[in-house]
């Protein structure tokens, strides 16, 4: 068996289709595009490039998109008031805080300041909570984008056992928290973990986000599973690596995610899609 490959380009370019037509049709009925504000401190390489994705994204669509690229040193004080400023302004509909930020900044404090409305990353506590709830409104873009390519693949999670390795409130959390509304039944697995090893073989579904290159043996896979590999770590050659053993992985996998092209793409296009979600039905 070898694996077919989950062509995250591919569906991430569908979502922005679909977005695209939506903000046509707000044109089209006289309502102002969807704005999308974009705050990033500092000067982290892989922020940088991760953030002008975004905002090119944000272009080809047909958002407005507004930049607030501000110093390494910004005070924290002054960063909630800009927040506070973009929450009241109209004109916005999504406020993207990109991480990591510099260790004098709280970045809890700072995306619970998004109001609940705009925060078009999924990830203020109203939100999870009501992923939480079975009655989801903005859902954090990296698992919204997972349940995207798990269906391209035409297998229904109802029924099927799913697991999660990491637990990280980005990613491995609100991604149990998907499955459970699809109807699998959930492992998480985290640092505490006996038997990862039993645990990953049980999965029909395995999601792996630890950000440690090749963390994951690829001969646990379960024959004839789903593996989405969410890690990215760019290696010593500059080449880019997932979490999972991909060449043995893809050998007993039914399907599988590349590292890159296969989760990233989504991550952004679930964005746009929670930034139009946000302009028709919140604001």
């Amino acid at each position: 068996m070898t694996a077919k490959l989950i062509n995250g380009k591919s569906i991430a370019q569908q979502v922005r289709e679909e977005v695209k037509s939506g903000v046509k049709k707000r044109i089209d009925a006289g309502l102002r595009p969807p704005g999308l504000a974009v705050i990033m401190i500092g000067n982290d390489p892989a922020s940088a490039v991760y953030v002008q994705k975004k905002r090119q994204a944000c272009e080809s669509v047909g958002f407005s998109s507004v930049a607030y690229d501000l110093p390494g040193d910004t005070e924290e004080k002054l960063l909630l008031e800009l927040i506070s400023t973009l929450n009241s302004d109209p004109s916005i509909d999504g406020i993207l805080v990109q991480l990591p930020l510099p260790e004098h900044i709280n970045a809890d404090t700072l995306l619970n300041h998004i109001t609940p409305d705009k925060d078009v990353d999924g990830l203020h506590p109203f939100n999870l909570g009501r992923l939480a709830q079975r009655k989801p409104l903005l859902r954090p873009c990296t698992p919204k984008g997972i349940m995207r390519l798990i269906a391209s693949t035409g297998i229904d999670p109802k029924g099927k056992e799913a697991v999660v390795v990491g637990a990280s409130n980005m990613v491995g959390r609100p991604m149990g928290l998907e499955f459970l509304i699809a109807g699998s039944t959930v492992t998480t697995c985290h640092r505490f973990t006996q038997n990862l090893e039993e645990h990953v073989g049980r999965a029909d579904i395995l999601v792996v986000a630890v950000g440690k290159p090749g963390f994951l043996d690829g001969n646990w896979v379960k024959p004839g599973s789903i593996v989405i590999d969410v890690g990215i770590t760019r290696k010593a050659d500059g080449s880019l690596t997932g979490d999972v053993d991909f060449e043995t992985a893809r050998k007993r996998a039914a399907w599988i995610t590349p590292v890159p092209g296969g989760v990233g793409p989504m991550t952004v296009a679930s964005l746009l899609e929670n930034t139009l979600l946000a302009a028709n039905e919140l604001h």
